[in-house]
């Protein structure tokens, strides 16, 4: 059991690596929940940041996960996302943490777009840093290169050292550092085995109770004009 999180409320949200069974929605859950955390996960599938801040659907499904609670998965045709800021209001929750990073990578584009992931990024940390709380943003894992997605080693790297530029005041997580490109095995090269997601949240859970994540009122977010691309 973590000192750090012993009878913290968590509030987890992410993409779709959040949505199904023994994804992170299951592993990660399990993980914190296990170190004593009062744990409430959510996940969207194709989601990036600011689906979570105004009315968004998905039609490849959502899911929940409530404390001691198992998991329920929603699928179907336009599918409310969950709303951040509700979720914050509703759970309070000491820490936040997002798993965002292969919605944003535009794996197939030729060019990296730094502009709008930065505007993506931003827009959800306001949200945290508006409610006072403190949180980490895990980045995307190596996965395999190809697949439906495109990944490519390149591409993952890219965005990973990016997102490290751009999260604050949330605490950055590098998921790359947690395995060799392509060590985890993929079932399209983006989501992972079952051996891979339970790998990549004990990693993420060793990140999170190594130390206290900084808290948003003292951290520095990007200046208006000073955009990093």
């Amino acid at each position: 059991m973590s000192a750090l999180l012993a009878g913290l409320v968590v509030l987890v949200i992410g993409d779709s690596h959040m949505v199904h069974k023994n994804y992170l929605i299951d592993e990660l859950h399990q993980a914190l929940t296990a170190q004593g955390a009062t744990v409430y996960s959510f996940g969207a599938c194709g989601t990036t940041p600011t689906d979570f801040l105004v009315p968004h659907t998905t039609d490849c499904g959502r899911a929940s996960r409530l404390a001691g609670a198992p998991q329920k998965l929603e699928e179907g045709p336009a599918v409310p996302v969950w709303n951040a800021h509700e979720l914050i209001a509703k759970y309070k929750p000491g820490r936040i943490i997002i798993v965002m990073g292969d919605t944003m990578g535009a794996y197939k584009q030729a060019d990296f777009p730094k502009a709008w992931i930065w505007d993506q990024v931003s827009s959800l940390t306001g949200e945290i840093k508006s409610a006072s709380v403190s949180c980490d943003w895990v980045g995307p894992p190596w996965g395999t290169e190809g697949g439906s997605f495109g990944k490519t080693y390149d591409k993952v790297k890219q965005l990973s050292d990016y997102l490290s530029q751009v999260v604050a005041p949330c605490r950055y997580i590098d998921s790359t550092g947690f395995a060799r490109p392509g060590e985890w095995k993929t079932i399209d090269g983006q989501h992972l085995n079952a051996i891979g997601y339970k790998a990549w949240a004990a990693g993420i859970t060793k990140a999170v109770t190594a130390a206290p994540a900084a808290p948003p009122p003292g951290a520095a977010t990007p200046a208006t004009g000073a955009e990093p691309w």
